[in-house]
């Protein structure tokens, strides 16, 4: 059997347990997470947990710090966090959730949410279709940043034009694992996220993933991008909007 067939099915045996699985979505925060913390959200024993994450941090999918007694642990990186949601994408929808909390907690992530360091659920669909629609991005050979894109980073929004280089790609498509289409990833779109939550253009909403624009960001998706959002993040196609540049 070929090499590759072999790690190929290997990697993706530590997604296929749904502990190891729960572990995983809930570090597409970003976040570090203790052991202690996993366990409890997975529901399963502290020992259960550390051997679960002594195979996800085995396999690459997970880096591991400690400070003190703590064992601190976060996705290896935006390419687990891509494959992650990618995979996602492509599952079967989940059934509907059945308690009323359970069910606002999947409405919030359906309107927007951070998808391990950039925006994604309506929200992030909408930015992203902002931001092709007034020439920041083109979409004709995949997606890539523009000249014009290059100048709203960092002329309106303000971003220092060395963030933009790095050996990250710039621009990357990320499949929405909830609209089922592609949003912003790579460099630029966690340039725009840490940007929008930085200056409280965006708040979390609860201690997980999802995030609303507050009015502040309402305004400012308003004048930069031409983006009028409705109540539930969608575009409100009975209103007009100017974008302030391109």
């Amino acid at each position: 059997m070929p090499r590759a067939a072999k790690a190929l099915a290997g990697f993706a045996g530590l997604l296929a347990d749904p502990t190891r699985a729960a572990f995983c979505l809930a570090l597409l925060d970003r976040r570090a997470w203790t052991a202690g913390e996993l366990a409890r959200l997975a529901g399963v024993t502290a020992p259960t947990a550390s051997e679960h994450l002594d195979r996800l941090l085995a396999g690459g999918l997970v880096a591991e710090r400690r400070q003190g007694r703590h064992r601190y642990v976060e996705l290896a990186g935006e390419g687990v966090a891509h494959v992650v949601e990618t995979l996602l994408a492509a599952t079967t929808p989940p059934e509907p959730p059945r308690t009323l909390k359970a069910s606002n907690a999947a409405a919030a992530l359906e309107r927007g949410r951070t998808c391990y360091d950039h925006l994604a659920g309506r929200l992030g669909i909408a930015v992203t279709d902002a931001l092709a629609s007034h020439g920041l991005l083109d979409r004709t050979a995949g997606l890539s940043l523009t000249p014009a894109g290059r100048a709203w980073l960092t002329t309106d929004l303000g971003i220092a034009p060395d963030r933009l280089n790095g050996s990250r790609p710039l621009v990357r498509e990320c499949l929405d694992w909830t609209e089922r289409r592609p949003h912003l990833a790579g460099r630029a779109g966690a340039l725009i996220c840490e940007t929008f939550l930085g200056r409280g253009w965006l708040t979390r909403v609860g201690t997980g993933r999802a995030v609303r624009p507050t009015p502040a960001g309402e305004r400012a998706l308003r004048e930069l991008l031409g983006l009028d959002l409705g109540p539930d993040l969608r575009l409100d196609s009975s209103r007009s909007a100017s974008s302030s540049g391109r």
